[in-house]
Parts: structure tokens; sequence; C-alpha cells
């Protein structure tokens, strides 16, 4: 179902969809924005398959703030990568992560999995793990053909466990001065994402 107090700026929707149109003062009342956009929709979530990991391919471990998981789907999609997240992250369909996503987690919904299952199927099937981490032994990331790899992003307050780092093949980081301590994750993993591109180019 589609709520509008807008029609003129809906577009085609499927003949399965109901279009209600309400004035502006209902809209408002019934939309937890300060300032609406003059349309909300009620929706099936997509239904997930079977864990499907392979090399250039993000991997994101516990990202907690819905802006920065938003801001990386919405990245994925542009750039066409998939995106995988351990059940630490933040709910990617949560209001807050699909705004910021910009509506990308429909376009590419992520797949969701235990970090132990991501690791089993990666080690079973010979697909090397890059851990980025700021640490004096990680490879730039410009050394690294990204494309062969699973690359992981820790969350925004603590990076990646021990554990999951003792796991990974490599480690890599995104150069930068040393004025700057790290990157938001959103930041972070928008850079990564470019870097498979260009790489699949």
């Amino acid at each position: 179902a589609v709520l509008t107090s807008e029609p003129e700026r809906c577009p085609a929707l499927p003949s399965s969809a109901r279009l209600v149109e309400v004035p502006a003062s209902l809209m408002q009342s019934v939309s937890s924005m300060r300032t609406p956009q003059g349309v909300l929709f009620s929706l099936r979530l997509p239904q997930e398959g079977a864990l499907r990991v392979q090399p250039g391919m993000l991997l994101l471990d516990r990202i907690q703030d819905p802006g920065n998981l938003g801001t990386i789907l919405r990245t994925a999609d542009a750039f066409d990568l998939p995106v995988l997240l351990t059940n630490g992250c933040a709910d990617p369909f949560s209001e807050k992560t699909v705004r910021a996503s910009m509506g990308a987690v429909f376009r590419r919904p992520p797949q969701s999995a235990p970090m132990e299952d991501v690791l089993r199927v990666c080690h079973a099937a010979g697909i090397p793990i890059a851990a980025t981490a700021l640490s004096d032994t990680a490879c730039d990331l410009r050394e690294v053909d990204l494309m062969r790899h699973l690359v992981v992003i820790g969350s925004e307050g603590q990076g990646l466990t021990d554990e999951t780092i003792a796991a990974c093949n490599s480690t890599v980081r995104i150069p930068m001065t040393d004025r700057v301590e790290s990157l938001n994750a959103g930041i972070a993993g928008s850079i990564l994402l470019w870097h498979f591109r260009e790489e699949s180019l």
C-alpha cells in the first residue's frame, strides 16, 4: 500500500499496489519524520535464501549505526557490488537504514549470517579474507587485489575482534594522514567499494 499527500508526484505503481491519498495534516501525524516527504509505503520484506559468499564482497561486522549501514548499502547498489552482514549489524530494514540507503536496500537486499558461518564457507571454498585494520603491518589497500578477497569492516567503535582478524588471511588499511585517527564506517566502506569497482572495470 502507498499512502501519499502528493499523488501527482507518485510514479507508476504495480497493479497489486493500493494508492491512498491523504491530506498533508494526516501525513504529518502518521509519519515519524518532522518534515514528511509526502509518501509512505508498506511492503513485504525480501526473503533470504541460502548463504552465498564470493570474492569481491564486502562483509560488515557489527556495523550498528543505521546511517553508516544505509550509506554503505547505497554505495554498493551504485557500484552493483554485494554486501554481507553479520548478525550484530543494525537492521537493514529499519526506518533509519532504509532512508539512509535511499531505497537501495530493496534493490539489492544484503544477506545476513553469523561470522563463524561466513568464515567456515570462505575457508572451505578457498576464498581469502582481508581484514581492515589500522596497524603497521596492514597493507595499503591499493596494493591488494580486493576482487579476489572477501573484505571485512568492523564496528564503528571497536573495529574487528582479535579472533576475527586472526581468522583472516591478511589485513589492509586505507592510507591517510597521521592527523586523522580513523574514518567512520560509512566512509571507509564507500572507499573500499570504489576500489572494488575500479578493479572490476
